[in-house]
């Protein structure tokens, strides 16, 4: 009978919202877990109790946990494997901490195992991780996961790993690559550095990126990226000076060969990363397939001033870390004890205890000057594949 009211009381507990209750349903939670041998209702549990932890760490073990990860860890599930070792490093375990640290660094284990591994560490912050994380970015599975756990590290070594990098990276990692430069103050001399050395080209740092190195406030950094990079326009003229320029540029295309299989190419480094198009492409902004991409006016109003009319969901937020990270995205969740932002590169879920200032934003999501790199050429593509009716096959 107690087993039956247990698994009744599991099932009605609103698993996903723990993190916003107090930890006290944990050592019930553990007593259903250990009541049954249903690998469904433990699979369930588990997925529950990790998402309600998710942001947390150094949380209390609840009793008799120790007995249950030992239990667990036999499951012939993996995934319930999976989230055993993940809960067991929220709540502090060194073994658990340990054998991840294996399972990471173990070539012969499936990728997917591996990336698990490195999502776990990160997320426990594991302080001697930063090393490992370098070493990773010789394996190109792993390369993107590494990129983006090394922002979490002050550690002075990783700048000029990650710009040695760049010239093999491909457009993803190469996007996970600019984004952890970014977050840093540190990193973000090394990588403007970079820039003014020709190092990589100008048009290859997405203006979002560029609007969050300038969000560091630094006065040697912005007067190095309006030099390489380009200057940040502040006038209502200067707005529609721009407006004119594009559209004469634009109005000759019609004499010229446009390409929209190029134009594809040039949205999925440019816009894919926050925006859909028939289907493909990120969640941070709004999906575009069925606005009114036709008209041109519309389209370069929207692009060039992204900031005339912004709907609420997509206004930035700016979280700066109490070691010194700083990270720019959309709110996804926040409670009492986390906040969930979604970026370009991935999606964040920080415990309130390490945030040291959290502020929405007065502008978009989507910079402004996202053409401003671009060559004319590729500038007349991506306007040609904006404005069609149909996907077309990348180049």
């Amino acid at each position: 009978m107690k087993r039956i009211c247990l698994l009744v009381f599991a099932a009605s507990l609103p698993l996903a919202s723990l993190r916003a209750q107090s930890d006290e349903a944990l050592p019930i939670l553990v007593q259903v877990l250990q009541s049954t041998d249903d690998a469904q209702v433990q699979l369930d549990i588990l997925k529950g109790l990790a998402d309600g932890l998710k942001g947390r760490r150094g949380v209390k073990a609840p009793a008799g946990w120790d007995t249950l990860a030992a239990k667990l860890a036999t499951s012939s599930n993996a995934q319930v494997k999976e989230l055993v070792q993940q809960l067991s490093l929220v709540f502090g375990s060194a073994s658990a901490l340990a054998d991840t640290r294996k399972q990471m660094l173990d070539s012969k284990a499936p990728s997917a195992q591996r990336l698990a591994a490195i999502e776990a560490l990160v997320a426990a912050k594991d302080a001697t991780l930063a090393g490992p994380l370098r070493q990773l970015l010789k394996e190109p599975a792993l390369r993107g996961a590494a990129l983006r756990g090394l922002a979490n590290y002050d550690d002075p070594k990783t700048p000029a790993a990650i710009i040695e990098l760049l010239p093999s990276l491909d457009p993803a990692a190469r996007r996970d690559a600019f984004g952890t430069l970014a977050s840093r103050v540190s990193f973000a001399r090394v990588l403007v550095g970079a820039l003014a050395a020709g190092q990589f080209a100008a048009k290859d740092l997405p203006a979002d990126l560029v609007r969050q190195l300038r969000n560091h406030q630094q006065a040697d950094l912005n007067a190095a990226l309006d030099k390489h990079w380009g200057t940040a326009r502040e006038s209502s003229a200067d707005r529609q000076a721009e407006m004119g320029r594009y559209k004469a540029l634009l109005a000759k295309a019609a004499a010229m060969k446009e390409d929209q299989a190029k134009g594809r190419a040039v949205f999925a480094k440019t816009c894919g990363q926050c925006h859909q198009l028939y289907g493909v492409g990120g969640k941070v902004g709004p999906d575009i397939t069925g606005s009114n991409r036709a008209d041109l006016d519309y389209l370069l109003h929207n692009i060039l001033d992204p900031n005339a009319e912004i709907p609420n969901d997509y206004r930035t937020w700016n979280l700066d870390t109490k070691d010194d990270r700083s990270i720019s995205g959309v709110m996804a969740r926040q409670d009492a004890t986390a906040v969930t932002i979604i970026t370009p590169n991935e999606t964040l879920t920080i415990a309130r205890s390490d945030i040291a200032k959290l502020k929405q934003s007065e502008l978009s999501m989507m910079p402004e000057g996202l053409l401003q790199a671009l060559p004319e050429d590729e500038v007349r593509n991506l306007i040609a594949y904006l404005r069609g009716k149909e996907q077309v096959p990348l180049p």
